[in-house]
């Protein structure tokens, strides 16, 4: 009977200990969270700086410096498409075209164009104009003479080579030209680079000095140099093989590039 009755006392002492125990933690969690975010921790002079800045980020001046970068652009943009001129003179970066592809190949064709935004154009007779007609060549991009784009140049390739050597080439049209499709495009192109070696250069020591090896010195071939030059022009018959495989550009610079 005794245990009877001692273990209901047990029962109700450890479920008042484990509330008692619960409403601590409970106080004790609220007073820490109301502490971290209480103004004294802002005696911490890193996290008051921290504090100070970090409503500058959330702040709407973000959105005025995120308006005013397009303006720097539109800046650089007008120096590169400068305003108040002749709508047909403008680059053709600076306009946009409707540009139709079934037009006559090599044949003029009008087409209708606008001004990009924030570039201002005239007509003929000074008129502001927003829309305007421009007369462009039915061809594509990669279609034009190679004197109106520009093409990167690969300076490892043979341009002394059978067949000739060709390389992957990336073309920009040029400003003023326009043209159907994309202003960039790639082509294939032959080896033409050159090292800045003279032709007459080379046939001048070939000629005076090509006992000595000079011309094959010049030419960057260091082993026909000096086997010419400790073989006195091999009895003066290599000098003058020489002479004629340079003259006919049979023998270039070590290098592979062209001559100037």
């Amino acid at each position: 009977m005794a245990c009877q009755q001692w273990r209901p006392d047990k029962g109700r002492f450890l479920k008042s200990y484990g509330i008692g125990l619960l409403l601590c933690t409970d106080l004790f969690l609220q007073c820490v969270n109301g502490y971290l975010s209480s103004p004294h921790v802002g005696q911490d002079p890193s996290y008051a700086r921290e504090a100070q800045h970090g409503p500058v980020i959330t702040s709407p001046v973000v959105p005025a410096a995120a308006t005013a970068s397009p303006a720097g652009n539109d800046e650089s943009y007008a120096f590169k498409c400068p305003s108040g001129g002749l709508c047909t003179r403008l680059p053709a970066d600076c306009v946009q075209c409707n540009y139709q592809h079934n037009c006559t190949y090599g044949k003029p064709t009008s087409f209708s164009c606008k001004a990009k935004k924030g570039i201002h154009c005239v007509g003929e007779f000074g008129q502001q104009q927003s829309n305007f007609s421009l007369s462009v060549t039915c061809q594509f991009c990669w279609q034009l003479d190679s004197r109106q784009y520009r093409c990167s140049n690969s300076t490892s390739c043979m341009t002394v080579a059978c067949p000739r050597q060709r390389y992957n080439a990336t073309c920009d049209v040029l400003e003023h030209v326009h043209c159907l499709g994309k202003r960039r495009f790639q082509k294939r192109l032959y080896c033409n680079w050159t090292g800045g070696y003279k032709w007459s250069t080379a046939l001048a020591l070939s000629i005076t000095l090509g006992g000595f090896g000079a011309d094959r010195f010049y030419l960057g071939q260091w082993r026909e140099g000096l086997g010419k030059l400790f073989s006195f022009g091999g009895l003066g018959i290599w000098t003058l093989i020489d002479v004629l495989l340079i003259a006919v550009g049979y023998v270039g610079p070590a290098d592979g590039s062209l001559y100037i």
